[in-house]
């Protein structure tokens, strides 16, 4: 019994020795394979990172360059836009500058035209001028050469007095006109007015008789047709119808010639109008 229990436990032993042989040395086997697959792939993982850490080194060393590039660029746009902002300020100032130059240029042009335009008046005045000189220049030779065509002085007015005294009124008066044009500062162009004075008096041209009774008054005060020219000057100014004016002109013949057949012919008129003669009379100049 005890032999065969030890049998039946050989037995039983090799059983299971050639039952687990097998798959030990299955496993065995499979185990070399896997830890030759494990050399590998740790082979290959060490490949891998010697390329990762070379390709990294590569683009750490791309990285650097980038950086100092993109640092050298980012220096050169901040050189450029302080470059660019002081060519601002410049062109500011220098715009500035300009500016002033342009307003002084223009303040300059501003008295220039003032300038040339008081310079325009200055040579409009001096052309009128020399035109006034001319017409006058023209004026004195023709002048000059009427009197050099005109009659003698005496032969003149004796023609027109004769003239006048005969009744040829019209002949009388330009006669008489050319006495006065051709010798006007002669004594007897006063008397020459006058007797036009008279001849438009008579004529009923009143207004052209006080022109001609005032040349003898203003021009020729002392002669001796200025009491007759002031006298006969109030009867036009009454004759017109100035009545007031008039007796003005009468009384002012009878103070400057309170003695003169005038100055009486003065105070007749005066009284006839019912106007008072003046009081006070002072002599005769």
């Amino acid at each position: 019994m005890k032999l065969n229990r030890i049998g039946s436990t050989l037995t039983a032993f090799l059983f299971l020795n050639a039952l687990f042989a097998a798959p030990a040395f299955g496993a065995s086997k499979e185990i070399i394979e896997l830890e030759t697959e494990v050399t590998q792939l740790q082979q290959q993982m060490t490949q891998m990172k010697e390329s990762f850490d070379e390709r990294m080194g590569v683009m750490r060393n791309m990285l650097e360059q980038n950086t100092d590039v993109t640092n050298k660029a980012i220096s050169a746009i901040n050189n450029l836009q302080t470059s660019i902002n002081r060519q601002q300020d410049d062109r500011s100032g220098q715009g500035d500058q300009l500016s002033g130059q342009i307003q002084t240029l223009n303040d300059t042009m501003d008295e220039l035209k003032v300038r040339l335009a008081k310079l325009s008046k200055q040579l409009e005045d001096m052309q009128a001028a020399q035109q006034s000189m001319a017409q006058q220049q023209t004026q004195v030779q023709q002048q000059a050469q009427a009197a050099a065509q005109a009659p003698a002085p005496d032969v003149l007015y004796n023609n027109a007095l004769r003239d006048y005294n005969g009744g040829k009124n019209d002949l009388a008066i330009q006669e008489f006109g050319d006495y006065v044009k051709f010798y006007p500062d002669t004594d007897l162009a006063g008397n020459s007015y006058f007797y036009m004075a008279e001849l438009q008096f008579k004529a009923g041209d009143f207004q052209r008789a006080i022109v001609n009774y005032d040349l003898v008054l203003q021009n020729f005060p002392s002669g001796n047709k200025a009491a007759s020219a002031g006298l006969k000057k109030g009867l036009a100014l009454m004759e017109m119808g100035k009545t007031d004016d008039g007796a003005a002109e009468l009384k002012r013949v009878i103070q400057r010639y309170p003695r003169s057949n005038e100055a009486s012919q003065a105070r007749d008129r005066l009284r006839k109008s019912g106007a008072p003669a003046p009081r006070n009379s002072r002599p005769q100049q």
